[in-house]
């Protein structure tokens, strides 16, 4: 079985979220199950793309609206991701700094759709003439939701039109809906379909996808169930189309988040040498941000955005900054510009007990995950989440909200078998008894010891997750011989 993975993002080549962790690391996994599997984005203009070797593997030209599409799919000579990737290279559309935005204005650009409707374009001429099969397309995000509609009603891909196809949906709530006058640039169709590009009266290249798509899925079973009530609109379609949606939790890379191998931190660690590990990167970590270590550290890592409740922070922060319990926060992000100039405000007034890194670091991340007591993750929106399963391999305790892919992958230490703290609302005083929690554990050594061992030996990686989408492509496979 051929398997081809479509997607605006994949890991290290292109990253904004989940996503491109995602597309970067299952389709390794799925070639060790011994299933051909590759993936196939965007030719961005990055430091990643010139520093690797291509060749180009088929050239191509097709209509496009007023204009005409000329484009070449190029292939990574060396494989050093572990499977096949190829790049869609579209001269106007994808030379530019930046995914879906100009990094320094941080303004999405204008011509996004004509952009990733261009690469859907050019990937389906390119499946269709080919010489390897194609036996299923898995689509990931808006960016590659029209790709299931053109395969099956325009008339130029009817040659594909019974290859099955899997949307997943990373983030339902962007959609990237548009007018209708946008419709013209599709490759010719029966207008009978025109209903299935329309959504609330604008085209909405999500809602096609699940329309049309063989099966859809999500990063989790809760973010699945929480999209029937809370999708910007498409909550009635996700309920309509539960049949055939399947939530599956995503995984991690064991081998690239390793505490017993990782190149980005100070001292190698794993679950037998936990206590020497964790106090000596903790030991460094503090130095970096001159704090200290005899106390519990808080940190938080990702986008400061309002979907991962980042706004909540400064005054959760403050709210034991300002008191008698002495505790180290640390932050590591970039987002919100307001929420910048809080956490600098707050590194200058709380200097000794809050240190913030207003960027993104990869190798600080690593740092943080191994120096840290705990992870703080207060989402209001988490369609699965890594930074959870990341802390956990590192031995670092997750303190998160019970939303989406948090629930479904941190038991509170109340329950059971239980092993993070977790939090129900989405409010100040509830974010703030679970820091409370948080430093009455810490406080607890030999407790806090057997938590630390315990979360580094659960198993997040990709391996029980791949194997659940295996089993989902054979039942396609079946499937579409039956027809």
């Amino acid at each position: 079985m051929n398997i081809l993975h479509i997607s605006a993002e994949c890991y290290p080549i292109a990253k904004v979220g989940g996503l491109a962790d995602v597309v970067g690391t299952l389709p390794k996994y799925l070639n060790n199950e011994d299933v051909c599997t590759s993936v196939i984005m965007p030719r961005y203009n990055n430091e990643w793309s010139a520093e690797h070797e291509f060749e180009t593997v088929f050239k191509g030209h097709a209509p496009f609206g007023p204009w005409h599409l000329n484009f070449q799919i190029q292939r990574e000579v060396q494989d050093t991701l572990g499977f096949p990737l190829f790049m869609v290279d579209i001269p106007g559309r994808f030379d530019r700094p930046g995914i879906y935005a100009d990094p320094l204005s941080t303004t999405a650009y204008e011509d996004n759709f004509e952009r990733f409707l261009s690469f859907q374009i050019a990937v389906l001429n390119w499946i269709v003439q080919r010489r390897e099969s194609t036996d299923l397309i898995h689509c990931h995000d808006h960016q590659t939701a029209l790709i299931p509609f053109m395969l099956t009603k325009c008339h130029c891909f009817q040659p594909m039109k019974h290859v099955p196809t899997v949307l997943t949906v990373h983030n339902g709530e962007y959609q990237g809906e548009v007018n209708h006058g946008y419709q013209e640039m599709i490759p010719e169709f029966d207008n009978i379909n025109a209903g299935l590009l329309d959504w609330n009266n604008r085209l909405n290249p999500l809602a096609t996808g699940l329309k049309t798509c063989w099966r859809i899925t999500t990063v989790s079973p809760s973010y699945m169930e929480e999209l029937s009530y809370d999708s910007d609109g498409l909550e009635w379609l996700f309920e309509t189309e539960q049949p055939k949606s399947k939530g599956i939790i995503n995984g991690i890379d064991t081998e690239v988040w390793n505490p017993d191998k990782d190149p980005m931190i100070d001292h190698h660690y794993n679950s037998r040498r936990t206590a020497k590990g964790k106090r000596r990167n903790k030991r460094k970590l503090c130095e970096e941000f001159d704090l200290d270590p005899r106390y519990p550290t808080i940190s938080f890592i990702g986008r400061l955005a309002y979907e991962k409740g980042a706004d909540l922070l400064p005054d959760l922060f403050r709210r034991y900054l300002e008191s008698t319990t002495t505790v180290n926060f640390i932050v590591l992000g970039t987002g919100d510009q307001s929420l910048h100039h809080r956490f600098q405000a707050m590194a200058d007034r709380f200097h000794g007990y809050f240190g913030v890194a207003l960027s993104y670091d990869e190798a600080l991340a690593h740092r943080i995950y191994a120096g840290s007591d705990f992870m703080v993750m207060p989402s209001r929106v988490e369609p699965c989440g890594l930074n959870q399963m990341y802390a956990m391999r590192y031995g670092t305790i997750p303190i998160v909200r019970k939303v989406g892919g948090l629930k479904d992958t941190v038991r509170d230490i109340g329950e059971e078998d239980g092993y993070g703290i977790t939090f129900n609302n989405f409010a100040l005083d509830d974010a703030g008894h679970a820091l409370h929690r948080a430093i009455t554990l810490y406080e607890n050594g030999r407790r806090m010891g057997r938590l630390r061992k315990k979360v580094m030996k659960l198993d997040f990686s990709w391996n029980t997750s791949a194997k659940m989408y295996l089993e989902l492509y054979r039942e396609l496979e079946i499937e579409m011989e039956g027809t």
